[in-house]
């Protein structure tokens, strides 16, 4: 990466953050993907502090906005959910129902450990269905694993299969130049499944300072930094209010 110049040029990451974070989004084969994960869960927390990774924050935030209160007994999926950074976010915005699920077992081990989730699944999604019955889940979260050499888009009916009609899913992906194949084809998807009235769409909101940028060529306007976006969508049937 470009070295030295303005404060941007560098972007300010540690070489060793930067090559950690590279090594995922590289598109490597899936068991050599679920390695580096698992290399990297124990200083995974500190590295996303140093990216000023954004994603779980404005994630929950969003979903906390178009869900209908009380949240204490909502059940909520989070899917890849890593080392439990959405968890953090949704029960200090008062969920307390959370369920987890990733491909990495080093990842599940820190996430077990901050005591927030009632259960933790291995599931490496894409490859296999999610371990839950259908329309089990409240809202599903997807946050940060949808993008390039990560989860294919096509595990999107498996995350509407598991979810209460009625429910929400919150998905995030990146805008940067080297996910924006994928974000295309993302997006077709969640259209797609829009015509066919299997869901709503509620929100698209695109952020400007996702997390910084680890290569001069990713950083959206030279700011140093990605953009991002949230999608909230809801599964239909919506249930109609009772009239009276």
């Amino acid at each position: 990466g470009a070295r030295g110049g303005p404060a941007g040029t560098g972007m300010g990451l540690p070489a060793a953050v930067r090559d950690r974070v590279a090594a995922v989004h590289r598109g490597s084969a899936l068991p050599e993907r679920l390695r580096l994960y698992d290399g990297w869960a124990a200083r995974y927390e500190q590295d996303v502090a140093a990216l000023e990774y954004r994603a779980p924050h404005l994630a929950a935030a969003s979903l906390s906005f178009a869900f209908p209160a009380p949240r204490a007994e909502a059940r909520l999926l989070d899917v890849a959910c890593g080392t439990g950074l959405v968890a953090r976010e949704l029960h200090r915005r008062g969920f307390r129902c959370l369920h987890g699920v990733d491909g990495s077992a080093g990842m599940l081990e820190q996430a077990r450990s901050t005591g927030l989730y009632q259960e933790l699944r291995l599931c490496v999604l894409g490859a296999e269905p999610l371990p839950a019955p259908a329309e089990h889940y409240d809202a599903v979260t997807v946050v940060g694993a949808l993008g390039e050499g990560q989860v294919p888009s096509t595990v999107l009916p498996e995350l509407l299969r598991v979810t209460k009609p009625g429910g929400f899913l919150c998905l995030t992906t990146r805008s940067n130049p080297s996910n924006l194949r994928y974000k295309a084809g993302l997006e077709a998807a969640l259209e797609q499944l829009e015509r066919s009235g299997a869901w709503q769409k509620l929100l698209a909101q695109e952020v400007e300072y996702w997390e910084r940028a680890t290569t001069e060529e990713e950083s959206t306007h030279g700011t140093g930094y990605i953009s991002g976006v949230v999608y909230i969508y809801q599964k239909c049937p919506v249930p109609h209010l009772e009239e009276g």
